[in-house]
């Protein structure tokens, strides 16, 4: 593997690490996975994508039991 794919594929991995801790869900990977073992099923667009895991995360925007 060359320096420069040794790179790129770090500089992937942090970004990816750096968007799962703070919260903004990834979309490449859901779109990967969908192709991969949902050939069927249509894709969400990432607007789509986006607002339903904003809705699951964060629900009604309540938190708690009350």
């Amino acid at each position: 593997m060359t320096l420069h794919a040794r790179l790129s594929n770090f500089w992937r991995k942090a970004v990816q690490t750096g968007r799962l801790a703070i919260g903004v869900p990834d979309y490449d990977n859901y779109v990967a996975h969908m192709r991969a073992h949902h050939a069927g099923t249509r894709v969400m667009s990432y607007a789509e994508f986006f607002n339903e895991r904003q809705q699951k995360r964060y629900g009604n925007g309540r938190t708690g039991c009350c």
